[in-house]
């Protein structure tokens, strides 16, 4: 599939190739036909061998296979374990939920593993650059992946940008510098004014590094996690022979509700596993290795997670948690000053390897959205010599830059958990569909009561986050709206028969655990402040603007297009038989 034209080029045609951008007039009579086509993209799927086999070939070169169970637990463990647990674990003990924090790191991790257990399902049977982009397009439809793309994107570039912030920090910690005195103090509004530029140098660095080649970037990542573990073994056990169990009491200052809150929040630190399952098409043996690889670092994190969370609320009073470097000063303040340089050196060691790791799942997510033209083909091209694209790891690169360079953590974080929050839940809908819908199987009867059935289950998951939100104490609101989520999944599991069994690895108790997770991340996204909403509709706003005036007619010339090269290969294959005679 390599090919012999150049990578660095920049014609109409590698950005705009569709029939409807050729001419004004061909683009009008498009936006007159945006409401058929809508429909026509909202009922359309796509299918595995499309994804697997055909949208790679728009990519023009094949990427590396060069990674194995191994590579894939650390890139596991270096995606996730950054920012998240050495920044906002102070920051929620202190505001939020106090030495409860470990149980909030419990029910994210919960949430995250049964996300795991979806996307790894998905990896095996589907091992395509695009993770959760190319799984929704098959079992949800184009439009639904769109918004999902939009949100992996939005997720990509907000999230990275979170994470270079914070390495600037931890940088200033170790530096034993005031917190912010290497950021550029301005006039703008508050959670803008500070600019970093030290964090745009990061992100340019770890770009370049991830750019060069997928082995290479593979191997510092082995350096860096393991110095990270060291630091995070030393932070662990340091703390426990330092900790004071009376700074547990009292154990729920903020009430049931904070553990809830605040695990919608550090749900952040568990984002970054979904990189793993974009990395499938670079997998030497994807059936084996992606399952081994997310499940075993996804277990692992949760551990240590807990593990850091309880050792600093023993260390200190939740009150006295400082919020910016909060294990650097928890240890300052049991005489081990000097302790703060190490714990500011494992974060940012930390840090790097999320950025790398970053850098590579973030760049793949996009070259598989471009390879359906959702946004232009020219990002899903794939560089013959380093086998890594390029084009797509600049675009989330200078998009991250330019964010990282203005706003501050928190106006990032609840953002960005969020759109997490919001494609897991759709990651475990999609699941459900796969299992119980086969097109042309599925008797339509069946269909309309999966629908109904999946209606139910998200409704009064929505009805539980609402029944929380407007009264935490409160029990009638659950009477209703639990009892109707267990008999929608008991309905479900009862009157359904399964369309499809998983060839290699399946999650287990269908529908029981994805009906769960759908509960628990819509839950978690109900217990995040209005703010958070307010940016994440506006996001979405911006990118249904976008989408009516070019994804969509982008997304259905290419639709056309696959169509009729496969009528006409039918057409080639049947006057073939036709010439061969009996």
């Amino acid at each position: 599939m390599a090919s012999t034209r150049s990578y660095w080029r920049w014609s109409k045609q590698d950005f705009l190739p569709e029939e409807s951008f050729q001419t004004w007039t061909n683009y009008t009579s498009a936006l007159s036909q945006t409401w058929f086509r809508f429909k026509n993209r909202l009922t359309s799927r796509s299918d595995d061998e499309t994804e697997t086999t055909q949208l790679r070939k728009q990519s023009e070169n094949e990427m590396k296979r060069c990674l194995s169970w191994w590579d894939l637990i650390w890139f596991g463990f270096g995606a996730v374990v950054g920012a998240g647990i050495f920044v906002l674990t102070g920051e929620e003990a202190h505001d939020t939920v106090g030495p409860a924090i470990i149980l909030s790191y419990a029910v994210s991790g919960i949430s995250a593993m049964l996300s795991v257990f979806c996307y790894t399902e998905f990896a095996v049977e589907v091992p395509v650059a695009g993770g959760s982009f190319a799984y929704l397009r098959i079992e949800l439809g184009d439009f639904a992946a769109f918004i999902a793309a939009g949100n992996i994107l939005l997720e990509s570039i907000v999230g990275t940008a979170a994470v270079s912030r914070s390495w600037t920090s931890y940088f200033t910690s170790l530096l034993n510098k005031p917190k912010n005195s290497l950021r550029i103090k301005t006039g703008l509004k508050d959670g803008y004014n500070l600019l970093d530029p030290i964090a745009v140098v990061v992100l340019a660095a770890a770009s370049a590094i991830a750019i060069s080649s997928t082995r290479k970037t593979s191997y510092l990542n082995w350096i860096a996690s393991a110095v990270n573990t060291l630091v995070i073994l030393f932070v662990i056990i340091a703390g426990f022979v330092h900790a004071d169990t009376s700074n547990l009491i009292p154990f729920l200052p903020f009430g049931a509700k904070g553990i809830f809150q605040a695990a919608a929040i550090v749900y952040f630190a568990y984002g970054g596993f979904d990189s793993i399952a974009t990395m499938a098409e670079e997998t030497k043996n994807p059936s084996r290795d992606i399952p081994i690889g997310l499940v075993g670092s996804m277990s692992m994190i949760t551990v240590i997670y807990c593990l850091m969370a309880l050792t600093l609320s023993m260390m200190q009073k939740y009150k006295d948690i400082d919020t910016d470097a909060a294990f650097s000063v928890a240890f300052q303040s049991v005489g081990m000053k000097w302790a703060k340089y190490v714990v500011a050196f494992g974060a940012l060691k930390g840090m790097t390897t999320v950025l790398l790791v970053g850098a590579l799942g973030q760049a793949r997510y996009t070259t598989h959205i471009a390879r359906s033209h959702m946004i232009p083909p020219w990002f899903a091209l794939v560089h013959p010599k380093t086998g890594t694209p390029i084009n797509a790891t600049l675009l989330i690169t200078i998009s991250s830059a330019c964010i990282a360079f203005f706003s501050s953590l928190d106006v990032l974080s609840s953002l960005l958990s969020i759109s997490t929050l919001f494609i897991f839940m759709m990651m475990a809908v999609a699941l459900l569909v796969r299992r119980y819908y086969v097109r042309g199987v599925t008797p339509r009867g069946n269909l309309l009561k999966l629908v109904a059935f999946l209606l139910l289950i998200i409704s009064s998951s929505m009805g539980i986050s609402a029944c929380w939100g407007i009264n935490p104490n409160g029990w009638i609101g659950y009477t209703i709206t639990v009892p109707i989520w267990f008999l929608a999944t008991l309905g479900m599991s009862l009157v359904l028969k399964q369309q499809r069994d998983p060839k290699v690895w399946g999650v287990p108790l269908v529908p029981w655990l994805p009906s769960i997770s759908i509960a628990i991340n819509i839950f978690l996204m109900g217990s995040l402040d209005s703010s958070a909403f307010i940016r994440f509709g506006i996001c979405t706003g911006v990118m249904l603007i976008y989408y009516f005036f070019f994804g969509l007619h982008a997304t259905y010339d290419m639709a056309h297009q696959q169509e009729k090269l496969q009528n006409e290969n039918k057409i080639k294959q049947m006057e073939t038989m036709e010439n061969a005679g009996p």
